[in-house]
């Protein structure tokens, strides 16, 4: 794939932090809901913050879902959505790459407010941490924080590209 609009470190890096997040909720996934087992390495014996290592904890939560649906398949679809736009951005056309670029922020954006209010479920009601669904919040946070560059940084190649 050429990466026309960005560097191919620029675009590995945001391709890495949504497959990161991605290969997380799909082993939840496929221990959780087709194996029927908890994920490796759900119960370590650590305490992080007053809150324990304990995946069973969050994923077994009534928090855990939106109704009929698992927050692990939210997450799965979040983390495709962003592979998506990080490759429309790479192969658009300027104008079309603009328009993915503030929609990415928002949704990004979006994931950031998920992710305080999942860390919040997590340290202050649940007082449990799953290490799975760490990774997928340092995934958000971190992706977040590269978008926010990208977008805002005068040094950001990508926003030369596609902003002027």
């Amino acid at each position: 794939m050429s990466v026309s609009r960005m560097s191919p470190r620029d675009f590995f890096i945001l391709i890495v932090m949504s497959v990161i997040g991605l290969a997380s909720s799909i082993i939840v996934i496929i221990e959780l809901y087709i194996v029927h087992s908890l994920p490796p390495y759900c119960q370590v014996p650590a305490t992080i913050g007053g809150s324990v290592l304990n995946c069973a904890k969050v994923l077994l939560s009534p928090y855990a879902n939106i109704g009929p649906v698992s927050l692990d398949f939210l997450a799965a679809a979040w983390f495709i959505v962003n592979i998506i736009f990080v490759i429309s951005i790479a192969l658009s056309a300027k104008r079309t790459a603009k328009r993915v670029l503030d929609i990415m922020f928002v949704w990004r954006f979006f994931g950031i407010i998920v992710v305080g209010y999942l860390l919040f479920l997590e340290f202050i009601i649940l007082h449990a941490i799953c290490i799975y669904c760490t990774a997928m919040h340092i995934s958000i946070i971190l992706d977040f924080a590269i978008v926010s560059y990208i977008l805002f940084s005068k040094n950001s190649k990508i926003r030369r590209d596609i902003l002027n």
